[in-house]
């Protein structure tokens, strides 16, 4: 455990293979699901393989909770030696987060909003978004259009306000706890830290994530975020046993509670994210798995991802452009689509990643690309005119 729990300080942005393996496929999977979720496509495959795209569109959400647990995961090790962070500090990091969250975000919204606006006279969807207005960008900006009861103008962007959020809920504890805690009750400051911890994804599991009303806020979601804290906490407890039982009994509540499949998944998740050796793969796979290309390609993707889940709804849209006007009805075409979709988001995601997200961020990025995503709007207003 000692020598784990070193490697994860070493490491704090979780470069294990098990985050990269699980971060890549719910990129896949999320991009599959808005795949069967946005047609035409998929309906027309559909119509033979009803089960393979039901099963997408109902189960392929489920990434979302892969995502929030590793997330959880990688807050609690970049967080766990900041206990005198103070306020100042504490907000710079809440705006480089918010700055590495928004920089490529802008950059695919105001690939997006051309992409659909351009579509728009030949491609009469549903499916496209509406033009956006200058209140609804500059929401947007902010990542508080779902606040404000806006549409959004791209597929799961609001994963990214959540993830915003929820990033300042944690920091938020680690302040409060810092502030009052260790004077006026005498806990030792990571002790309390987790207890707030602790109780926080309880309410989430088990009263606020059962009002869907409450969808929009980071507090819905805390519960699977949490358990990805609880699991960085049982893999560096010094009393393993006890942070495995707290583990173990959040998840069988909550399932008590209120059984759900994506409380199943990231609790499985966080289970596996507490259990497995940073190294572990190695160990059990067939030694010529390690000397092909595979783990290389999945640490590939892992890093990609977010990038990939940013630019894809424009990707879709324009292969499904090109499908529908040329074969309409055909199931090969459409189905090898669907599969044409999913590479060229990647390869988009990787030039976004390379050219936008792995560049230094800061405010002066960050300021240019919000005026290039109003640009964006702009010539998308024009262009509705």
């Amino acid at each position: 455990m000692a020598a784990e729990s070193s490697a994860l300080v070493q490491r704090p942005s979780g470069r294990s293979f098990l985050l990269d393996l699980l971060k890549a496929l719910a990129c896949v999977l999320i991009v599959l699901n808005h795949l069967a979720f946005y047609g035409p496509m998929s309906d027309v495959v559909m119509r033979s393989w009803p089960v393979l795209i039901n099963g997408l569109y109902d189960h392929g959400r489920l990434a979302v909770q892969i995502f929030l647990v590793c997330a959880g995961f990688l807050t609690a090790s970049s967080l766990q030696k900041k206990h005198s962070l103070g306020w100042r500090q504490a907000g710079l990091l809440a705006l480089q987060r918010y700055w590495r969250l928004t920089i490529p975000y802008l950059a695919a919204l105001s690939l997006t909003v051309l992409v659909t606006e351009g579509l728009r006279p030949v491609f009469n969807s549903p499916t496209l978004s509406a033009t956006p207005g200058w209140a609804q960008a500059l929401a947007h900006v902010f990542l508080a259009e779902h606040l404000l009861g806006m549409p959004s103008l791209s597929a799961g962007v609001w994963y990214v306000a959540i993830d915003f959020q929820l990033y300042v809920i944690a920091l938020l504890s680690l302040l409060l706890v810092n502030r009052f805690f260790p004077q006026s009750v005498g806990l030792p400051f990571q002790g309390a830290l987790w207890k707030v911890w602790l109780v926080l994804s309880l309410l989430s599991l088990i009263v606020w994530s059962l009002n869907d009303d409450l969808d929009i806020y980071g507090l819905y979601f805390f519960g699977a975020y949490g358990l990805g804290l609880l699991a960085f906490r049982a893999r560096q407890s010094r009393l393993p046993w006890k942070a495995w039982a707290v583990l173990i009994g959040v998840g069988l509540l909550a399932l008590w509670v209120d059984p759900r499949w994506r409380v199943t998944t990231a609790w499985g998740v966080a289970l596996l994210l507490a259990a497995v050796s940073p190294q572990w793969w190695p160990r059990w796979w067939p030694r010529w798995f390690s000397r092909v290309q595979w783990p290389r390609a999945v640490r590939w993707m892992s890093q990609i991802s977010y990038s990939v889940f940013l630019i894809h709804y424009a990707i879709i849209m324009l292969v499904s452009a090109f499908v529908t006007a040329y074969w309409p009805d055909d199931l090969l075409a459409n189905g090898l689509g669907m599969l044409l979709a999913l590479a060229l988001a990647v390869a988009a995601g990787s030039v976004l990643f390379r050219l936008v997200e792995q560049p230094a961020q800061d405010g002066r990025h960050w300021a240019l690309w919000v005026g290039v995503f109003m640009v964006s709007v702009a010539l998308t207003l024009h262009m509705s005119a």
